[in-house]
């Protein structure tokens, strides 16, 4: 389905947004008056299942820093809530080509992307980069699916070890079933009070994990979120921890002894592996940046791309800018700005860009 709309007493030398549905996917589009020939293609992050959306789509908050530069930005909500990489890979995709139709004689595109969009982004330029001229990944999820779940399943077996006696969740711990089906507030509070129980276990947890005490309970809240999705998306438990040797979180002997084991299932491990997948190796030059103390994208995830990029061989490809900011994605306008230009300034020429087949 496709609708299509422009702002009331918009003209060709007006400042336009134009607003529809592409196969489920809501989307808008900003142009600017005085528009540069160029895109920006701008991927959200993680929208949990079940907000509430806005009709017709709102603007991301960098938008209107975007289009104040000149560039025009063409934005999908996606078809689908939650960790919706895949989706969002091809939304994004059909969204650009129906943007093509709408900007005669553009002659570059971007992609840009934040948090789960950052996975977006990448896996876009590592595999299908022909619409692009480069791509940047702000407080991006850059993880490989299976990379992601497995640290995912980290967090929900190790807080199970500390804290799964207690009463205020479902008996069976962060992997159970009934509590997967809580409301995204009852788990946060389910995992709170069960934190406040034990402070030198929750310390030793928050050290582990990368990320301040204060935050802890809501880090384990969206992991264990993101990992029952990931099990809903894919058929089953994407990941396994049979044999693996865990270090870090106190008397590892009794760690190792004591966590829970849990075993793949191998048709949701090949979704983790598949369409989740990020090689390292980028074809069109790609910047990454992060924010200082982000509680989402913590140290350890933040080295994972450029590790495989060195071992790719397409570290010549990858800027990893310096942290700015406070949070997850506390960019201002202007630093999205300039973590697009220094794109901008290593990508070559290329002729303007064609209209291709639609998306079935």
């Amino acid at each position: 389905m496709q609708r299509v709309a422009c702002a009331d007493g918009a003209t060709a030398s007006a400042a336009r947004s134009l607003h529809g549905v592409l196969q489920g996917a809501p989307w808008r589009l900003d142009i600017p008056a005085t528009w540069n020939g160029e895109l920006v293609m701008l991927a959200h992050g993680y929208e949990p299942k079940g907000a509430p959306r806005q009709e017709p789509m709102a603007a991301n908050d960098a938008t209107a820093a975007l289009t104040a530069a000149g560039f025009a930005v063409a934005q999908s909500a996606y078809s689908t809530q939650g960790w919706a990489v895949a989706d969002a890979i091809t939304d994004t995709e059909r969204l650009r080509q129906h943007v093509l139709t709408q900007l005669p004689g553009l002659h570059r595109t971007w992609l840009l992307g934040f948090s789960m969009g950052g996975a977006v982004t990448l896996a876009t330029l590592e595999r299908s980069p022909h619409g692009y001229h480069g791509g940047v990944a702000l407080c991006g999820a850059n993880l490989p699916g299976e990379r992601l779940a497995t640290d995912l399943l980290t967090t929900l077996v190790a807080f199970d070890y500390f804290f799964g006696k207690g009463d205020s969740l479902p008996h069976g711990g962060l992997l159970a079933a009934e509590t997967a089906a809580l409301p995204q507030a009852a788990l946060y509070q389910g995992i709170a009070t069960a934190l406040q129980g034990d402070a030198d276990a929750a310390a030793l947890l928050a050290t582990r994990l990368q990320v301040q005490p204060d935050a802890l309970a809501g880090t384990i809240s969206l992991h264990a979120l993101v990992l029952h999705e990931l099990i809903e998306r894919a058929g089953g438990m994407p990941v396994g921890n049979i044999g693996m040797r865990y270090s870090g979180f106190g008397d590892d002997a009794a760690f190792n002894t004591g966590v829970a084991r849990v075993h793949a299932a191998p048709a949701a491990q090949r979704y983790v592996r598949g369409p989740l997948a990020l090689t390292g190796a980028p074809q069109r030059p790609v910047a990454l940046q992060f924010n200082n103390d982000d509680p989402t994208i913590v140290p350890r995830m933040q080295a994972v791309y450029p590790q495989l990029a060195a071992r790719a061989g397409a570290a010549a490809q990858l800027q990893l800018l310096p942290t700015v900011g406070e949070g997850h994605c506390g960019f201002t306008g202007a630093q999205v700005l300039q973590a697009l230009q220094s794109v901008r300034g290593s990508a070559t020429p290329a002729p303007p860009q064609r209209a291709r087949a639609a998306l079935r």
